[in-house]
């Protein structure tokens, strides 16, 4: 069914002089003569069938018809202008919103993306850092980094990088009363533990210790701040490599034996499918594929053409995909 709906023009006019009750404020406004605007409200009372202003000697005031006429005609203009600014920023200038978790953005994306910027002087990066599920259809945002499986539904999930989980403890521990020399020495320290990943039980048993109390210690949702009381010395930790590699090779924590276990998820990079048709969007995500090429802690993917992308139908749900820590 065909929509019926008066001349946009005439309804900017009405909204204008309106919200002003003045002809010669809304024909500045709108950059175009009192005579222009007071023509289309005239041929949009036509339109109506009926008048939305009374005109006074010195004033200009609504009818009752007016009255009721402009808020759902203010709301409609501010939702097409909304839509319209939504657009201008998709295209290849302007912001480029990035979602990622807490843990990947402090220990790995932020010192990097200075090398993007200067790449890219025309995009103003935004970095949205949150452990909540990310709704591409109802948030401005553009490209997401995630931890985990790859499988969220209706997103294209491209894998950018691999990781091994191994202990990390601050240098002081290892001159301290109970030097850290072999796994056995663990029974001794305090163990911390990531909620989400690689449990302390699991790499024992690779390191074949025996009669560690592996459940003891506290634990952690943010793989930052696990990091962060390791390097004060508050304990051991399980660190994965891609976070933890910058601390190492500043020698804030130290990475402990030989034992190391592969991750058991990966980052993904992830978006709406026709996301990446974008310019800014496509331009992130081949310098990511490159940064992580020339990260020697991470195991980066090879960077997938549209072809050998994971991929889930957008029927299957919402666009949205789940965090780690």
């Amino acid at each position: 069914m065909a929509r019926r709906l008066p001349p946009l023009n005439a309804l900017r006019a009405f909204e204008s002089a309106a919200r002003h009750l003045s002809f010669t404020k809304a024909a500045e406004e709108l950059h175009v003569t009192q005579a222009a605007v007071s023509h289309q409200i005239k041929g949009l009372e036509e339109w109506l069938g009926m008048p939305l202003f009374r005109r006074m000697n010195r004033a200009l005031i609504l009818t009752e018809t007016g009255q009721s006429y402009l808020p759902p005609v203010r709301d409609a203009l501010d939702t097409l202008s909304h839509a319209t600014e939504r657009l201008f920023r998709m295209d290849g200038s302007g912001a480029l919103t990035i979602s990622t978790m807490p843990s990947f953005a402090a220990k790995w994306l932020v010192m990097r993306l200075g090398r993007f910027q200067a790449r890219h002087p025309e995009l103003e990066v935004r970095l949205h850092t949150t452990p909540q599920l990310v709704d591409f259809t109802q948030q401005d945002v553009d490209i997401g980094i995630r931890f985990g499986a790859g499988n969220w539904p209706g997103l294209r999930c491209e894998r950018l990088m691999t990781e091994d989980i191994y202990p990390v403890c601050s240098p002081s521990l290892l001159n301290g009363p109970r030097p850290l020399c072999c796994p056995e020495d663990l029974r001794h320290h305090t163990l911390l533990h990531d909620d989400y990943f690689i449990t302390w039980g699991t790499w024992g048993e690779a390191a074949g210790i025996e009669g560690l109390d592996h459940a003891r210690g506290p634990r952690f949702d943010d793989s930052a701040l696990l990091l962060q009381v390791a390097a004060e010395g508050g304990g051991v930790a399980l660190a994965r490599g891609v976070l933890v590699a910058d601390d190492v090779a500043a020698g804030r924590l130290v990475r402990l034996f030989d034992v190391h276990l592969p991750g058991n998820y990966a980052y993904y990079v992830a978006a709406p499918p026709h996301y990446f048709s974008r310019p800014k969007v496509k331009a992130f995500r081949d310098w990511l594929f490159e940064e992580a090429a020339a990260d020697p802690a991470s195991k980066a993917a090879p960077k997938p053409d549209a072809g050998h992308s994971r991929a889930l139908s957008a029927a299957e749900s919402a666009t949205t995909f789940s965090p780690d820590a």
